[in-house]
């Protein structure tokens, strides 16, 4: 099996997608792919006749228009986008459409690491045939058109490592084919709208822009993602319950330095194909949900940089796939079993700074002891639509929880590389 966090790129991506392109986009896909970042991979013809159907007429229009605003090239991807033979122009892959075998449409656009600067225009609604839109590691900006729902093929949209700005870009939600969803690494802001937990994608990426808000109470509640990161942003309040709703599909779920507060649900215990869970770098409170125990394919489990409290269940030590398991900085008090020593199980963890007893490079008995006299029930916690959480907090009373102080938090995925999907 791959790595969980990383893997490499597969150089057939085109030949993949364009395949479900001739398929039928509409039917559901059973396995789950790679993606490239390649920007020279193409496919076996790119060779048309010039104008040879109103569609590549459509799309000659449109790229030209596209070329306009391209105000920085430096690798010279647009230098050939001259003329009539769209199929020709580096980074356009043309194919059947699905509807008609007998024609030729632009079907993918790849400029994946090109580092060209401009923006996106409205003409880009003319290429209504696209099925991928890979623009990720440039410098396009500006807001995204809502000529896009014109894009009723489109399977994956990477828009991913750019310098796009504004609200949450809510055409996307009118695609009615579209698989994956990756705007990481941006400038959007405000809040996630709640119709994105009703979209049918199987991996959403929106870590690393400026979302703030909570995260919708009703996130995941009719998704079938297999990973979802939502990392490094600003939403605060709890992570929602209704996180459970995506337990058949969900495998990765990453959502460190978020500010979220409160417990951790329980009902995180019921994702029970989870390989990786990441909660670090928050300010949760509480202790482990013992219901983890239960993720038998957990292989990476970070808890840290948090205010936990507690044991760290034996249960969630013996986990048959665990690899990794992160918990310092917190305020443990005790480890069960074989928790303290998991090495002797080839698992890498890390338990520094909490409060456990005869352990190395533990926080002192100062730290510890007004946490530990008042820990946290969670059965009272309250989560307020603000961010905060009303409850007993760790140090008594009516609290509303401050942010942990952490380092700038590391990259969730380097843009250029793909989720697993295996």
């Amino acid at each position: 099996m791959a790595s969980p966090l990383f893997s490499a790129f597969t150089p057939h991506v085109l030949l993949i997608i364009l395949f479900v392109y001739l398929s039928s986009l509409s039917n559901n896909l059973a396995a789950k792919r790679s993606y490239s970042s390649t920007h020279h991979h193409h496919l076996s013809s790119h060779k048309s006749s010039p104008l040879a159907n109103e569609k590549l007429h459509q799309a000659y229009i449109a790229l030209q228009a596209w070329k306009r605003v391209i105000y920085s090239d430096p690798f010279n991807f647009t230098t050939n986008w001259v003329g009539p033979s769209v199929c020709n122009y580096t980074g356009i892959y043309c194919a059947p459409p699905p509807y008609n075998h007998k024609i030729r449409v632009v079907a993918g656009i790849d400029l994946n690491g090109a580092d060209i600067a401009g923006f996106l225009p409205d003409e880009i609604g003319l290429l209504s045939d696209l099925a991928l839109i890979h623009l990720n590691s440039n410098r396009f900006c500006g807001t995204i058109p809502k000529a896009l729902s014109n894009l009723s093929l489109l399977y994956e949209l990477d828009l991913s490592n750019n310098r796009f700005v504004g609200p949450f870009p809510r055409v996307v939600l009118s695609l009615p084919t579209l698989n994956y969803l990756d705007i990481r690494f941006n400038e959007f802001e405000g809040p996630l709208p709640p119709e994105l937990a009703n979209k049918k994608l199987d991996a959403i990426f929106v870590n690393n822009n400026r979302f703030t808000n909570v995260i919708p109470p009703n996130f995941g509640a009719n998704n079938s993602a297999s990973v979802v990161v939502i990392a490094n942003n600003n939403f605060g309040g709890c992570l929602p319950p209704s996180i459970a709703k995506m337990a058949d599909t969900l495998e990765e779920l990453l959502v460190t330095n978020t500010s979220l507060s409160g417990c951790l649900p329980p009902e995180v215990g019921y994702l029970y194909k989870l390989r990786v869970l990441d909660v670090s770098f928050n300010n949760l409170v509480g202790p482990i949900p013992y219901s983890i125990a239960g993720l038998a394919k957990l292989e990476q489990l970070n808890f840290a940089h948090n205010m936990m409290t507690g044991v760290v269940p034996e249960g969630v030590c013996v986990l048959p796939n665990l690899a990794n398991f992160t918990f310092s900085y917190n305020f443990f008090c005790e480890e069960e079993g074989i928790c303290s020593n998991l090495t002797s199980k080839h698992i890498v963890f890390d338990d520094r700074r909490n409060c456990l007893p005869e352990r190395p490079l533990q926080r002192s008995n100062e730290v510890c002891q007004p946490v530990l006299e008042h820990p946290v029930e969670c059965f009272e916690q309250h989560c307020e639509s603000g961010g905060s959480v009303s409850s007993n907090g760790p140090f008594g009373g009516s609290v509303a929880l401050a942010p942990t102080a952490m380092p700038t938090a590391a990259p969730m995925f380097s843009p250029s590389m793909a989720p697993t999907h295996t």
